[in-house]
């Protein structure tokens, strides 16, 4: 539809661009067939552009579920995991994540990112739609679209049902043979007091993630005393039998004997009494916090995203809050929730709580004055101290990271999901994507490794002096004698490979694209209604330029003497539905953020554009800024065609 300008916005906009053929090392969920866009031709195509570790990306899974479901005869998302650790490109990784997070269509499993290549993908998630012809229509940077998408798909349906390009049917979808194990991708375990006398009785409480269930293990860890939740996706209260949860992971004994759950997929904090087996909803309206949410207030009024871990520290609850990288608190006492640390932008900076930012922190453990925050996304092991100041002791950032002991200035961590603290003052880190259980001493500074092989540890629980440790993907609780002395285990660093930006020395010009969405203005009622925060690692990369401003186009001063770097880049924009006649519309917020690495170099560019919104409505609410986000207009995204 054309704008007052004569420009094409919203999602008609119509570009008649061949979509490049898939290529990857195999197929998942396909029962062993090589897909191709020829047979998918008489299709509505989504190719979902996702790795497991972003939450961005996990989002998106749930956003497509209904989509997936409503238009099952004419639609097929197709999944292209493009990795960004080096954990993510092993095979039985991607097998491993596509059961876990119960992903129902088709996965290409592209780990030398040819596909992502051939549609110059920039940010993780990225959704690209194909019409029935084969031709490209729409590419979506973030999450948030799944409203767009929607509306975009019934155009598709009756415009191709009219032209008979339309053909219906099953999709290529093929479900794996189900194993029977106990445990399914268990995400977290507390240990439960017994009632006798010196603690007789123990068990252990473990959130069974994938099959949306708790489970009540005996004290040898493997015999299944209780079960509670039915096994289905829901948001359901009461009795054991009756409750559903969707994803559960974190688990926290608070002091009167209830347990506090973080139920992550429903954006929610529940609580479950061992005692009565019943089951309640504390905290979270069931719906995701999107940017402009109220972050204080009654806990069941206020929306949550995605809370990973918790921990009970101080007086009340601290939540590890994956889905905006910050860290919330639940007041049990007076029943409110409330931001306690971080900004909502991705990344490793420390300081004074309100000021921090944090990556995905997803494993809580609180120890004397101190809380230890496994920052997943940054590989980073932080935490908060009594005066409220984050602070670093291993990591460095979104790009480095590795298996490597010794100082802690130069140890490196690969995507951790736990923490543990230890008798002697120590934190044990569930060094996940290293498959390791690593210890960290703050005596002196030193990081070691405790255990390796163990397969995608995610969290661990102390047993006297045994550690029990939660093996995610062997589905299992795997018990370990705390040695006196830790293994020493040869360093290996990484660098996440991406391609880089090439820019020209000197001043870069900013942009960031933004175009209200059809139907819709920007809200200046209130003030500017966009915001544009600019960051670099190393900070000597930029001269001049960083901070925040309310204009979405800046100019940067590159520093001379830096060669390469990584800029960080936050942009928001309010729009509100533009029809006079509603005195209360709708309002919308925008929000995306990008991690962009550059190279400076005479033949770079000196202007850099990266697109929040513009082609499509409901742009996205972010991309994992740990990845380079929004990609450029669909008419310039693909190469070669």
């Amino acid at each position: 539809m054309p704008s007052p300008d004569g420009t094409l916005v919203g999602m008609t906009k119509r570009v008649r661009v061949r979509a490049p053929e898939l290529q990857g090392r195999g197929w998942l969920n396909t029962g062993g067939e090589e897909l191709s866009l020829a047979g998918l031709r008489g299709r509505i195509v989504v190719l979902d552009f996702w790795t497991f570790c972003c939450i961005n990306c996990l989002h998106v899974l749930d956003e497509l579920r209904e989509l997936e479901r409503r238009h099952a005869d004419t639609l097929v998302i197709v999944g292209v995991h493009s990795p960004k650790f080096v954990h993510e490109a092993e095979p039985q990784a991607v097998r491993d994540a596509v059961e876990r997070y119960e992903v129902h269509h088709p996965v290409l499993d592209d780990p030398e990112l040819a596909t992502w290549k051939q549609y110059a993908v920039r940010a993780w998630p990225t959704l690209v739609v194909l019409d029935p012809e084969g031709y490209v229509v729409a590419q979506h940077a973030g999450e948030g679209h799944a409203h767009a998408l929607a509306k975009l798909v019934e155009e598709l349906e009756a415009e191709h049902e009219a032209k008979g390009t339309l053909h219906r049917g099953d999709g290529p979808y093929v479900p794996p043979e189900p194993e029977a194990t106990d445990l399914r991708f268990p995400g977290k375990a507390i240990r439960l007091p017994g009632e006798g006398a010196g603690g007789e009785g123990a068990r252990f409480l473990v959130s069974d993630t994938t099959r949306h269930q708790l489970v009540e293990l005996d004290a040898d860890g493997e015999t299944v005393l209780r079960r509670v939740g039915t096994g289905e996706r829901g948001l359901t209260d009461g009795p054991a039998g009756e409750a559903r949860f969707s994803e559960p992971q974190g688990l926290a004994l608070l002091p009167g004997g209830t347990v506090i759950v973080a139920d992550t997929v429903n954006h929610a904090l529940r609580t479950y009494d061992p005692a009565t087996g019943e089951v309640a909803t504390v905290a979270g309206t069931g719906q995701q916090w999107w940017q402009g949410s109220a972050t204080s207030g009654p806990a069941r009024e206020v929306a949550l995203s995605s809370p990973w871990d918790v921990a009970w520290f101080g007086d009340r609850v601290w939540i590890a809050m994956a889905g905006v990288h910050q860290l919330w608190t639940y007041d049990p006492a007076v029943g409110t929730v409330a931001v306690a640390a971080g900004t909502t932008n991705e990344g490793l900076v420390d300081g004074p709580a309100a000021e921090a930012w944090f990556a995905q922190p997803s494993g809580l453990a609180a120890a004397g004055d101190r809380l230890w925050v496994a920052d997943s996304e940054t590989s980073a092991l932080r935490w908060v101290d009594a005066d409220g100041v984050v602070r670093t002791a291993v990591g460095t950032g979104l790009f480095d990271f590795g298996h490597r002991d010794g100082d802690a200035g130069q140890a490196l961590l690969q995507h951790p999901l736990g923490v543990t603290a230890l008798p002697d003052g120590s934190v044990a880190v569930s060094d996940t994507y290293n498959h390791a259980l690593r210890r960290y001493d703050p005596a002196t500074g030193q990081v070691s490794t405790l255990a390796t092989d163990l397969r995608e540890p995610s969290g661990a629980v102390l047993d006297g002096e045994e550690i029990v440790v939660v093996e995610s993907a062997r589905h299992r609780l795997t018990r370990l004698r705390l040695p006196e002395r830790a293994v020493r285990v040869e360093g290996v660093a990484h660098r996440t490979q991406r391609a880089a930006t090439e820019v020209a020395p000197g001043t870069l010009r900013l942009d960031v694209v933004f175009r209200a969405p059809e139907g819709q203005k920007l809200d200046t009622r209130y003030g500017p209604s966009t915001r544009l925060l600019v960051s670099a690692t190393p900070p000597e990369l930029l001269a001049d330029g960083a901070g925040t401003g309310t204009d979405l186009h800046r100019e940067l001063m590159l520093a001379d003497g830096v060669a390469e770097g990584v800029l960080h880049v936050s942009a928001m924009a309010a729009s509100c539905d533009d029809d006079p006649a509603n005195p209360y519309p709708a309002c919308h917020v925008h929000q995306q953020d990008w991690g962009v690495p550059v190279r400076v170099s005479a033949q770079g560019a000196g202007r850099l554009p990266l697109v929040l919104a513009g082609m499509d409505e409901g742009a996205g609410e972010g991309t994992d800024a740990g990845d380079d986000g929004g990609a450029d207009d669909v008419t310039g995204a693909i190469p070669g065609v």
